[in-house]
């Protein structure tokens, strides 16, 4: 079982460490990872050995609390009282109280301390030797409340330090309490010293009094831990905006009548209305109504997604245009905004393999402090230097140790990464895949879904001489609607697209390997194969080299035949998503070798293949039979991604060393796959890697910083450079720097949150050729060598000169309908419109002037961007 827990107490990464491993010692856990920032825990257990109670027991055993967090996502104690979200603004109110009252006391403490050695006038009460008792006290008055405001980090530290696990907070106790215990002894001095008349000894002690030493350190460490905690509160801003996104309340129909209830009493099987500009409370169908829909806050996608009954709608998305009503299939825990922010915070809070290197030196980090410190006053006592100087001298060394820099290093990273790769739609569920997907050398790719839309689409309409068509898709779409085959639902959809009428088929009679007979208007008509029209006699000559020429290209051609004569082809494919060329050319363009996938025949697949650019096509694969061309890969040494749907490719993604998901939501998806594309969009594969390796850089520089910091601070600090060069640190400032070194990585880390992917060619577009990408050692089952990539430019051959056009202003089907339309109308002119791509594409059996043909997409009501 894995449950969750709120962690209170911890201050620093050697908090975290020992928490991890007081409980990892327990019996009955197989895995634990406590998160510093967030101030949480995750274990798995066997739940028949030991429950929560065993595990929030050894945990308050090592000094610190834990609290199970039930499935609302809030913890016994915030069930009890405050939420998480309310404890953390309440602590920050408190650490900003302590902020103020440690300043407003250190001030006149350091005024008073320092003035007379900087000139600075004091009143004549604490001049001169006679007045040493109510200058020595009066700094101990004003130390004592920054000593209760902060009491925390004695409590904390003695506590820890007594567990035999001293933490940040045991330096600063050692080092604070080793002050002002020195500065009571000094004023005992003082007293002796005026008692006995001897203004020498009262002189030297009321100089070294260290009361300011204390308060500043104090002060100083309380200003880092507030900055620090301002900065982390940004590293979660990607989950708070997503928990933000979710409505409060919904409006739930029940017998009859409109109720507005909190979203948390919402069933599975309630309606649900959703007024214009309204956030949809909950996951769900829609039942009656037609909207646009704005999904970008989950999906990344600006574009509003039309909705109608029968679609899926996604709680935390944003109504549009008009109202609806819904039906709840998923509420609570189970939605897919729960499930985005349970993968994000489990990504958040797991490690990656560079951060236990971070973990081990932090682990052991405080005792080795604390043996430095002791053998450095040890050193300058026994070189003959004062019991003064060598206090502080371990003081300093005491306040300058840093481990909270290294123990940031990586899990502030790995948030801000994590969470900025949630913005973009890119759900990495765990450090470990977030670390490796930067080392990604070769990219597998699923075919269907993955490369392609998944759907077949209408892609070539070829009428016969005499025929139009609006006339050949009507005909071909009454045949195909009773037809349950999916090229049937490409022809039929098109169809509507276009607003045709159809015609009712009787006798229709579907013939196995063949295609498939009916009758319209009492006409016998044919819809199939070229076998079906040999068979039935039809004269198919005309369109046989186009039909060749289609099926080249890894389309599947249907032909169609009214009263045994032919009256055209339509062509049908699963096409290519807009961006799946782009992506794999940015891929290759990165270094990386794409191969695909696919359990397609071979000409479709090596068709696919050169119009996408991938360097290897695999075709005839089955499911099963792809995890071994992953596993066979990675044998020769290479570190393989495999990108599919997250279900018959569910194997191969459990045995790539990445596993990316195209689709987020299914089950399956989460299970198998290391990080889930919520776009379903080739092109965030490269944001994925890019995100790796920007995040990797970034905890290499933390942690460069963070080791650097304190190889320097503790050796000055610890005074060595006093024979070199005279550098004594002063306690004080050490203070400052220790604060500062934290402050300095979370700041680092937050410079992910302007991560932005990277293009190098124009995604939007016809994508350049890709380069020559090096042989794979795996040899391709569906050719004996790598398909060659191609081009969309303009082309002739023969007697037909083949053209793009760029246009604007299509926003949906009947839009691409219409410019479709207008081409068409020009005599000699063949065109297609791709809506996606915003592109005609245009075939001329004549000449056609393109000022002619930019003349019928503006008189449609469009613009023309470019003509090639």
């Amino acid at each position: 079982m894995k449950q969750k827990f709120d962690v209170t107490g911890m201050t620093c990464s050697a908090c975290s460490a020992h928490v991890e491993k007081s409980v990892a010692k327990v019996k009955g856990v197989s895995a634990v990872a406590v998160n510093l920032l967030a101030n949480s825990m995750v274990v798995e257990y066997d739940e028949r050995q030991i429950g929560p109670d065993t595990i929030s027991k050894a945990v308050a055993d090592a000094g610190y609390g834990a609290f199970p967090v039930a499935g609302n996502g809030r913890s016994a104690k915030a069930a009890a009282g405050k939420s998480a979200v309310d404890r953390a603004q309440e602590e920050m109110r408190a650490m900003k109280r302590r902020l103020i009252v440690s300043f407003a006391f250190m001030i006149p403490l350091f005024y008073l301390s320092m003035g007379h050695m900087m000139g600075w006038p004091l009143p004549g009460l604490f001049l001169g030797n006679e007045n040493a008792i109510t200058f020595a006290f009066t700094q101990l008055l004003l130390s004592l409340p920054i000593v209760w405001v902060n009491q925390h980090y004695f409590t904390n530290g003695f506590k820890t330090l007594f567990r035999r696990s001293p933490n940040m907070d045991s330096l600063i106790a050692i080092g604070s309490t080793a002050a002002i215990v020195y500065g009571i002894f000094a004023i005992y001095k003082i007293g002796w010293g005026l008692g006995h008349g001897d203004m020498h000894l009262v002189h030297q002690y009321s100089m070294d009094l260290y009361f300011e030493t204390s308060g500043m350190i104090l002060a100083l460490i309380t200003l880092g831990k507030f900055l620090e905690a301002r900065s982390k509160g940004k590293t979660s801003q990607a989950i708070t905006k997503l928990m933000d996104l979710a409505p409060k309340t919904a409006l739930v129909i029940r017998d009859g009548e409109e109720r507005e209830i909190p979203v948390e009493e919402v069933q599975i099987g309630d309606l649900i209305a959703v007024k214009p500009g309204a956030s949809i409370p909950v996951d769900g169908v829609v039942e009656s109504g037609a909207t646009a829909v704005d999904e970008s806050a989950l999906t990344g996608e600006s574009i509003p997604v039309e909705k109608g009954p029968g679609d899926k709608v996604t709680g935390a998305s944003v109504n549009k245009t008009g109202a609806f009503t819904f039906r709840a299939t998923k509420v609570g825990d189970d939605t897919a905004l729960a499930q985005i922010i349970h993968l994000v915070e489990e990504a958040s809070a797991s490690k990656a393999p560079i951060s236990k290197l971070a973990d081990k030196v932090s682990g052991v980090f405080v005792p080795v402090v604390i043996g430095i410190a002791l053998l450095a006053t040890a050193v300058w006592l026994l070189t003959g230097h004062t019991f003064e100087y060598a206090m502080s001298i371990g003081i300093a060394v005491l306040v300058i140790s840093c481990p909270c820099a290294l123990g940031l290093a990586t899990p502030t990273a790995i948030m801000v990464g994590t969470g900025k790769g949630a913005e973009n739609g890119i759900l990495i569920k765990s450090a470990e895949a977030l670390e490796t997907a930067h080392s990604i050398d070769t990219v597998v790719l699923d075919k269907t879904g993955t490369v392609t839309e998944g759907k077949p689409q209408v892609t070539d309409i070829l009428p016969a001489a005499g025929v139009s068509e609006r006339e050949l898709l009507q005909l071909a779409a009454s045949m195909e609607k009773p037809s349950e085959h999916p090229l049937a639902d490409a022809i039929v959809q098109r169809a509507a697209e276009e607003e045709l009428e159809l015609t009712p088929a009787e006798r229709f009679e579907a013939v196995s390997g063949r295609g498939l007979r009916a009758t319209l208007g009492g006409e016998s008509c044919l819809a199939g194969n070229r076998a079906m029209m040999a068979e039935a006699g039809v004269d198919d000559s005309a369109l046989a080299e186009a039909g060749e020429a289609l099926a080249e290209d890894g389309k599947t051609p249907l032909y169609f035949a009214k009263a045994g004569k032919l009256l055209g082809a339509i062509a049908v494919a699963d096409v290519i998503k807009p961006t799946s060329a782009a992506a794999v050319s940015e891929l290759r363009q990165m270094g990386v070798d794409v191969v695909m996938l696919t359990g397609d025949n071979r000409k479709t697949a090596a068709a696919m293949g050169r119009q996408v650019g991938v360097s290897q096509v695999i075709a005839e694969v089955l499911p099963q039979d792809k995890e071994a061309q992953v596993r066979a890969l990675q044998e020769q040494g290479r570190k393989v991604a495999m990108v599919g749907d997250g279900i018959n490719d569910a194997p191969a993604l459990a045995r790539a060393d990445v596993g990316v998901a195209i689709g987020a939501g299914t089950d399956v998806a989460i299970e198998s796959a290391d990080i889930v594309l919520m776009r379903s969009d080739l092109l965030d594969v490269v944001g994925a890697i890019q995100l790796s390796k920007a995040t990797l850089k970034n905890i290499k520089e933390n942690l460069f910083w963070a080791l650097i910091y304190n190889s320097i601070g503790i050796p000055l600090a610890a005074g060595l450079f006093i024979p070199l060069l005279g550098w004594k640190l002063n306690p004080m400032f050490g203070a400052f720097a220790m604060s500062l070194s934290s402050v300095c990585v979370v700041t680092n880390a937050l410079r992910l949150r302007f991560f932005k992917p990277k293009y190098r060619g124009d995604v939007h577009g016809a994508q350049p050729a890709a380069p020559a990408a090096k042989a794979l050692p795996v040899q391709p089952a569906a050719d004996d060598k790598a398909p060659e990539t191609t081009t969309n430019s303009r082309q002739t051959g023969g007697n037909t000169v083949k053209k793009e056009m760029l246009v604007e202003g299509m926003s949906c089907g009947h839009c691409s309908a219409r410019v479709e339309k207008a081409l068409n109308a020009i005599d000699g002119v063949t065109a297609t419109v791709d809506l996606d791509k915003k592109t005609a594409f245009i075939e001329l059996a004549k000449e056609v002037p393109d000022s002619a043909l930019k003349a019928a997409v503006e008189d449609a009501g469009y613009e023309v961007a470019e003509i090639r």
